[in-house]
């Protein structure tokens, strides 16, 4: 090799930065994340006028040379405020995440120290971390020593994972038969799960809801007897506690009474409101008599988007559905009381999630996760009870979690279309809607950590003004 080709390489940008560099670029997007937090009450709860036209200028080549942090993160800045600014205290649309500094901070180190636990000896003590995480959900949900789970990316794998846990331990390989049941107010990602785990359509059943939007028991039945006098064989029901519409919670201990009768694997889609348990048990009961537990500790315990859980009651189970053999892990079996991630889910290569959940934690400590939950419903609650107050609206049903589903009282969809645009238009809150009994309806759902009295005062008062302009 030439001088002049050794001293070209000792100046090119390494991969590898000097601790200097390293400082700066740290020191740089602390600044940046910084300037972002103290941005959010001052932020629209959206703004995404002109995000296109934005999004149009990343489209760009790859570069061929490195490009200074400081440009970068000048570009990045407008990119992340023209956008929906779902960790504000305005954001109150379909079910906000979180985005704890807390959790950042421990996905941060996470990624930068960048150990792999999905095998336990690969990393015995941060395996060891995110398995206790784990265990405090799994105890938190009155589940036994037995009991065994896994964080993924959020709920829409922890359905899949559940679904297939559910086929293996209950009809095995031979699955052309089996039904699955859901009320029809069950999310969108648990028939989903099921065409991605190989059933077909019609071996999956939305079953009609009560005046509160619940499963009935009697409707479960005769469901139940109708397809065993059909020939198929029922195997898997699932109940909701929260659901996205309206938080509607399901009588589990009534629906777990018929499901045993029949011999069905229950699963609980408490991605959004399990974690209330932890504020009153009787919020959602029946938690601790299902087979398995789909939780978001991004929804319930306010951590940043892609933080999932499954949990279920018979860990083996669990391990029998997802466990494989490879001659290059033979090295590194799990050792006696230590799963695999890898035995647990589908992932193979993962993230070392559990910092992210165990670090806020420690650092804060469950009673003051507890203490935010009870606020945001003790809002939700309010917010009820101003619109419930004012003839120019009508509660489409009384919450039963956080979500306040409304609307105009004696007007048609489009005068509650208009509402919800004129109301986001102000940009101090951002709401959704959806449909209920065939008509529009509006939805506010309080779940931020950073949403307080004053701005759910303020959703409603820009309600009542915008109402009069409609």
């Amino acid at each position: 090799m030439t001088r002049a080709r050794a001293k070209q390489r000792d100046v090119s940008a390494p991969l590898e930065p000097d601790e200097d560099t390293l400082a700066a670029w740290t020191h740089a997007a602390v600044l940046f994340v910084r300037e972002q937090l103290r941005a959010l009450p001052h932020l629209p709860a959206a703004d995404t006028e002109g995000a296109q036209e934005l999004a149009g200028t990343f489209r760009e080549a790859m570069p061929d040379h490195g490009v200074a942090l400081e440009d970068l993160l000048a570009r990045l800045g407008p990119a992340v405020t023209k956008s929906f600014t779902t960790p504000g205290p305005g954001y109150l649309a379909f079910i906000p995440g979180g985005g704890l500094p807390s959790s950042a901070l421990g996905s941060y180190i996470a990624a930068s120290v960048n150990r792999y636990v999905g095998v336990a000896k690969a990393a015995p003590a941060l395996a060891e971390i995110e398995a206790t995480a784990v265990r405090w959900l799994a105890e938190s949900m009155g589940y036994p020593q037995s009991a065994s789970g896994v964080l993924t990316t959020g709920g829409s794998l922890s359905n899949l994972t559940a679904i297939v846990t559910a086929r293996s331990h209950r009809l095995g390989d031979d699955f052309g038969r089996g039904v699955i049941y859901a009320s029809e107010q069950t999310h969108a990602s648990l028939p989903k799960a099921a065409r991605i785990a190989g059933f077909r359509q019609d071996q999956f059943r939305l079953l009609p809801t009560d005046e509160r939007f619940r499963l009935s028991p009697q409707v479960l039945r005769d469901a139940l007897h109708a397809d065993t006098l059909a020939g198929h064989k029922p195997f898997l029901l699932n109940v909701n506690l929260g659901t996205t519409n309206t938080g509607a919670v399901d009588p589990v201990p009534e629906l777990v009474d018929v499901a045993n009768s029949a011999g069905l694997w229950v699963h609980a889609d408490a991605a959004y409101g399990g974690f209330f348990r932890w504020v009153d048990p009787a919020l959602v009961p029946g938690l601790e008599l299902t087979d398995s537990i789909t939780l978001d500790p991004h929804k319930g315990l306010f951590l940043p988007y892609g933080t999932g859980c499954l949990l279920v009651r018979d860990g083996d189970a669990l391990r029998s559905a997802h466990q494989s053999d490879a001659d290059y892990l033979r090295d590194v079996a799990p050792d006696d009381g230590q799963d695999n991630f890898t035995d647990l889910s589908p992932e193979l290569s993962r993230a070392f999630r559990g910092l992210g959940l165990w670090l806020p934690l420690m650092l804060h400590g469950a009673t003051a996760f507890r203490d935010a939950l009870a606020e945001k419903l003790d809002l939700a609650r309010h917010a009820a009870r101003e619109l419930a107050a004012d003839p120019a609206f009508e509660l489409v049903e009384e919450p039963q979690l956080s979500v306040v589903a409304f609307r105009l009282k004696d007007r048609d969809d489009a005068a509650n279309a208009q509402l919800l645009s004129r109301v986001n238009a102000r940009g101090r809150v951002f709401l959704s809607s959806t449909r209920l009994r065939g008509r529009l309806a509006l939805r506010i759902c309080v779940l931020c950590f950073r949403t307080h009295r004053d701005r759910i005062d303020e959703a409603v008062a820009g309600l009542r003004e915008e109402a009069a302009g409609v």
